[in-house]
């Protein structure tokens, strides 16, 4: 691929070894319109505490397609992270994307207004012929010491059955009604060309604490909404971790505040999730 204005470059800001481990194509790429679409299967995908289909993926596949087209503005010696991430889904987002014979859900980014320290586009969220949602990816442009381009070596063999928890390195830490622990383990292919943990990955491992605490009983309730902020870079270690408490758990909504841990313990990105039964 090429840039605008006819320099090589590698546009893709999420690596494609990430895009495989969680089945995301590329469906175009434009960088004259600065648009781009991708898919993203989440029939089968489930909550690995609560066992619940989950919409949490999404946030990898948002910070792929909206990062994707803030990265077209890098210049020479640039690379992009994210900053902010968000995702919004309609009533029936939910049950429609992760319907067990739910159709790809595909995500159609644009950048929106110009270029600063920082870059702002939007995805609307497609399933079938229903749009079922929207995010925005806000970009931080930095010039990094190094740039691992190289593919590493595949650390899991992927099936139709292999559960959420192994795609993303996950495991249960602490459950109780108040309060989740999800750890989040070394995995190579998780990590982004500047070797931290994937933001999108990250978003997701975020979102699946939080919707654990939401639903930790009484009827279901579906993520709405999830809100998050980059603080630091997030490196998998022995003691990295997402960590989600309810902040207010109603009849018909729910919100729960979460946040990704570092090994020394400090917060690396922190995330509100929002939920309606």
């Amino acid at each position: 691929m090429t840039q605008a204005d006819g320099r090589p470059d590698v546009l893709i800001e999420t690596p494609m070894h990430v895009l495989r481990r969680f089945g995301i194509k590329m469906i175009d790429a434009d960088v004259t319109s600065e648009t781009a679409a991708m898919s993203m299967p989440l029939a089968g995908m489930r909550n690995p505490v609560t066992d619940m289909p989950t919409v949490g993926p999404l946030g990898i596949l948002v910070d792929a397609v909206s990062g994707f087209v803030n990265h077209f503005r890098h210049e020479p010696g640039e690379w992009t992270v994210s900053t902010e991430l968000t995702l919004d889904l309609s009533p029936d987002g939910s049950e429609r994307a992760t319907a067990d014979d739910a159709a790809p859900v595909v995500a159609v980014g644009q950048l929106l207004g110009p270029r600063g320290s920082t870059s702002l586009s939007f995805c609307t969220l497609t399933c079938g012929d229903v749009i079922i949602g929207g995010g925005t990816v806000r970009s931080f442009f930095l010039t990094p010491d190094r740039v691992v381009r190289d593919e590493p070596e595949e650390t899991l063999r992927r099936t139709a059955s292999t559960p959420l928890s192994e795609l993303m390195a996950v495991q249960i830490g602490a459950v109780a009604s108040d309060f989740c622990v999800l750890r989040q383990r070394p995995d190579p292919f998780l990590d982004n060309a500047v070797g931290v943990v994937n933001g999108g990955v990250a978003s997701a491992g975020l979102e699946l604490a939080a919707s654990a605490v939401i639903n930790a009983g009484g009827p279901p309730m579906r993520t709405a909404s999830l809100r998050v902020n980059f603080l630091r870079p997030f490196f998998a270690g022995e003691h990295s971790r997402y960590e989600a408490a309810p902040l207010r758990i109603g009849r018909t909504t729910a919100v729960a505040d979460a946040q990704a841990l570092t090994e020394d313990g400090r917060p690396a990105l922190t995330a509100r999730v929002t939920a309606y039964r």
